[in-house]
């Protein structure tokens, strides 16, 4: 109601005085983002919520979606108002089987409150309607990816399209299109009712010069510790803090190594990194691509880093589209690297090839159409480097190198056999 009673311009001015940032992985501000939009047109405008949640070790939205589907659907309803789109698509993970009937039900709930429906907002509180549709996933990993997600609803193959134009000029049927994450526009009611005071007056102001991280955040945790779970806590945080607090600690009283803090995709904390602050200036702060979901699993003393290495690295060779051949190819070669690196079988220039191959693929060195590289380079290459010692008590020494003469030698003798 108290959108309603506002301008959408206005609803799209209050989002960005809060500075919410984007809880699904980039941390996007997200009244930039409804900024981009053009003026209609009087064709479709299309708002998708991407509750493809693939992420490995993230669980929030699926909380959100068991316990309070309504606070989504009501976020859903503000998002269109405010950006004067008529068409939304729930788009929810796949597998998330006993989520789906939950949103269904919530959906029509909705529609019988008035919510959507040819009668308009609320009860024709506005005369602007909008219609909402649940979309399944087919289960790929690079659904989550924006343009991804917008070429399954149409029906397509899950590729990441090239990006110019981005999905708010052309997105959905090549329509203006907002995309947004599940606890991204669950956050908005509050910020419209409580104020941006309100809401900045928890989280963290940067320390590097950047923009804020406020808030608060939906963390879950997982891995090595008493409880696991999911937890609503301020950004700024420290691991340390999450874990002792929250967590009860780490489980059987063992010592922390490792934390993967926001899905695999965003690179490893190290044994020092205890204390790192889960805000977004993560990144730039600790060597890592950023804070993704801020759903971070810790790692113990007994974890074998190299192991997880080879894990991840198999998880993003299994999800690659195949579309992009840096991607594609490397992620098969980073993947058997680190295979034959953990049966011993490895010499330690294997680590350099390693690590020369992860940074080569990706939008970050320009050689990928989506960041799923971007994410399979940054694990592995943080944990070689943080953890170097395990992978070189692995591997063998290094046979010499081969001189160019040597080179030309071995080039006449395969001819000659030839």
């Amino acid at each position: 109601q108290k959108a309603l009673s506002m301008d959408p311009k206005d609803v799209i001015e209050a989002v960005k005085g809060a500075e919410l940032r984007g809880r699904g992985g980039a941390g996007f501000p997200c009244g930039l983002k409804w900024g981009f939009l053009p003026e209609p047109d009087g064709g479709r405008r299309y708002l998708a919520l991407n509750c493809d949640e693939a992420e490995p070790g993230t669980f929030k939205d699926r909380l959100l979606i068991d316990f309070d589907p309504h606070l989504v659907l009501e976020g859903i309803a503000i998002a269109c108002w405010a950006c004067q789109l008529d068409t939304a698509y729930f788009f929810i993970r796949g597998e998330y089987r006993e989520q789906i009937p939950v949103v269904e039900q919530a959906i029509r709930e909705a529609y019988e409150y008035g919510i959507f429906g040819k009668q308009g907002l609320f009860k024709g509180a506005v005369p602007f309607t909008v219609d909402c549709y649940l979309h399944k996933s087919a289960g790929a990993y690079i659904c989550g990816e924006e343009t991804g997600l917008i070429e399954a609803i149409e029906g397509k193959r899950a590729w990441p399209r090239v990006k110019p134009p981005f999905p708010a000029v052309e997105g959905i049927f090549r329509r203006p299109t907002i995309v947004n994450n599940v606890e991204t526009l669950a956050t908005v009611p509050a910020i419209l009712v409580r104020g941006a005071d309100w809401f900045k007056s928890m989280g963290s102001e940067s320390t590097i010069g950047a923009a804020g991280s406020y808030g608060s955040k939906l963390m879950g945790v997982s891995g090595h510790v008493v409880r696991p779970g999911v937890y609503e806590c301020d950004l700024g945080i420290t691991v340390r803090q999450l874990v002792e607090r929250s967590c009860g600690g780490m489980r059987g009283g063992k010592a922390y190594k490792a934390c993967i803090p926001g899905g695999v995709s965003m690179g490893v904390l190290g044994r020092d990194q205890f204390d790192a602050e889960l805000d977004f200036d993560i990144g730039r702060k600790y060597d890592l691509m950023g804070l993704g979901t801020a759903c971070p699993i810790i790692c113990d003393q007994d974890t074998d880093m190299v192991a997880v290495a080879r894990n991840i690295s198999r998880f993003f060779r299994n999800e690659s589209c195949g579309q992009c051949t840096p991607c594609r190819e490397g992620s098969e070669w980073l993947y058997k690297l680190l295979c034959r690196i953990e049966r011993g079988d490895g010499y330690t220039n294997d680590l350099d090839m390693v690590l020369e191959i992860a940074g080569s693929m990706g939008i970050i060195p320009g050689t990928t159409i989506c960041g799923l590289a971007d994410g399979n380079n940054w694990a592995v290459k943080t944990i070689v480097n943080k953890f170097r010692d395990e992978f070189e008590a692995r591997v063998s020494p290094s046979l010499q190198p081969i001189d160019n003469s040597m080179k030309r030698a071995l080039q006449t003798v395969t001819v000659g056999i030839t």
